[in-house]
């Protein structure tokens, strides 16, 4: 049996990417903060939730090794942890902005080096949850826009490299996936749950978004733009980076 690391594990995208994987036979290891979530996840033949602050380095370790105690092989790494952070940048401040890089992109390159020899040794798959962000830019995401497109040009990268050992990289970009509506539980930085915004457009359940994910990764899609809006997104900024940018700005200011 398959397992996947997933990271950001109990929140609603990561429990429906778990959830289209264990319906596929696969064991998932669930890494997420402490907390309700986590803890209201039990641990049965085919998932196991594991408590870790990714951030925290020494602890990430620990958990990495617990992993592979617990499974026989890492036959997949879902890069899904990750913050929002909405607001205009004059009101944002460096330690704000350094917070959305540690989470978003620092936290999944550590993951990515801690459990590299793993997927070389399986040949299996990386996947790396982006955003529409990660391609374009975004009203009011400075921070979290520069953060994702950080992640793809990683992850991008790493597909190169990777290849030579057999190894898959995925990018997947949603656009806005309903995982918290109206539970943003926002800082005062601006720092929020993903998926909690409401100035977003077309919100997609997190199980549709988890299934067009998954197929993409099965037909070995470099990436995968996940629903309309972001397909749309790609073929227009593509087209014109002038015109989607005006398209966005006067659909994110009205709402």
């Amino acid at each position: 049996m398959k397992t996947a690391v997933i990271t950001g594990g109990a929140g609603g995208l990561g429990q429906a990417l778990a959830k289209g994987l264990q319906a596929q036979g696969w064991r998932t290891a669930l890494v997420d903060l402490d907390g309700p979530a986590l803890a209201a996840l039990a641990e049965t033949d085919q998932q196991k939730p594991y408590s870790c602050d990714l951030t925290d380095a020494a602890a990430f370790a620990v958990v990495c090794d617990q992993i592979r105690r617990d499974h026989q092989s890492i036959d997949m790494v879902i890069y899904n942890a990750g913050v929002t952070q909405i607001g205009l940048f004059a009101q944002s401040d460096a330690a704000s902005q350094r917070q959305v890089f540690e989470v978003n992109f620092f936290a999944a390159t550590a993951c990515a080096w801690a459990f590299l020899h793993d997927i070389r040794a399986s040949k299996g798959v990386h996947l790396a949850i982006s955003s529409v962000a990660g391609f374009t830019p975004l009203y009011k995401r400075t921070a979290y826009a520069a953060s994702k497109h950080a992640l793809e040009g990683f992850f991008a990268s790493l597909a190169a490299e990777e290849l030579a050992f057999g190894v898959q990289t995925s990018i997947a970009a949603p656009s806005f996936v309903a995982t918290n509506p109206g539970n943003a539980e926002r800082q005062d930085n601006g720092i929020a749950r993903p998926g909690s915004a409401t100035d977003g457009i077309d919100y997609m359940p997190p199980d549709k978004a988890a299934a067009i994910i998954l197929k993409g990764v099965a037909k070995r899609r470099a990436f995968i733009p996940v629903g309309r809006v972001a397909l749309l997104s790609y073929l227009i900024n593509r087209l014109s980076p002038r015109l989607f940018f005006h398209l966005m700005l006067r659909k994110m200011k009205a709402e």
